[in-house]
């Protein structure tokens, strides 16, 4: 009993340095603000802060671990008889609809997106967490299927999956950017979703075929001019 009391606590001072920070993060910009501004913010010794977050991103990305893995659970989760794409085709259509965080097609979206514009380190953070998002959903869908080792296959669907993900999810932070109701486009971005998975689903097949180069009109032969020589 005392142990859960414990862990409690932990867990509740851990998501205060979280708020505070990320508060602070959002108002002055990441780079702004040290470890110890927030330490102080949170009435805790900076120690204490880094027993709970091993670096300063992790404040800012306190849910990193959860990102990293939303679409690899979602497969693993699917329904029987659901595959990969349509299993994501719904948690994404799900969290779009109620305005979940996990794919980043929620409210606040675009200051968050802004700060993280702002600073290197979180850049290269955002770009690491992707690669693992990535990586750990090819793993799902290697042992989901029973892929030999060598079969690149999990990794190919896994790459177009996010990359399907990433393409809707930049397409709602740069709009609220540029300030739009984040109703419109949740809108929009339904129909942009169903467009994304259905091309999943069915393969790019014959998508940007080149078309027959067009015949290119000369001037009958007595009517050609040769360049005067200079």
């Amino acid at each position: 009993m005392e142990e859960g009391l414990r862990e409690r606590k932990k867990r509740e001072t851990r998501q205060r340095i979280s708020d505070i920070a990320t508060g602070l993060f959002l108002v002055r910009g990441f780079d702004n603000v040290t470890v110890a501004e927030v330490a102080r913010a949170a009435d805790v010794s900076v120690n204490t802060v880094f027993n709970y977050f091993r670096t300063k991103e992790d404040l800012f990305l306190d849910r990193d671990e959860e990102s990293m893995d939303v679409l690899a659970r979602v497969v693993r989760e699917r329904r029987p008889g659901e595959t990969a794409v349509e299993a994501v085709r719904r948690d994404f259509l799900t969290a779009l609809d109620s305005g979940d965080w996990r794919y980043g097609v929620n409210e606040g979206t675009d200051v968050f997106v802004k700060r993280i514009r702002e600073s290197p380190a979180l850049q290269a953070r955002a770009e690491m967490m992707n690669r693992q998002r990535e990586g750990r959903l090819a793993d799902a869908l290697a042992d989901e299927t029973g892929a030999d080792p060598d079969d690149m296959t999990p990794s190919l669907v896994a790459a177009q999956i996010c990359a399907a993900v990433n393409a809707l999810t930049r397409h709602f932070a740069m709009r609220r950017l540029a300030g739009e109701e984040g109703a419109a486009i949740v809108a929009d971005l339904r129909t942009h979703a169903a467009r994304a998975f259905d091309l999943l689903e069915r393969g790019i097949g014959d998508y940007c075929t080149r078309s027959e180069p067009r015949a290119v009109s000369l001037p009958p032969a007595g009517e050609r001019t040769t360049p005067a020589p200079r």
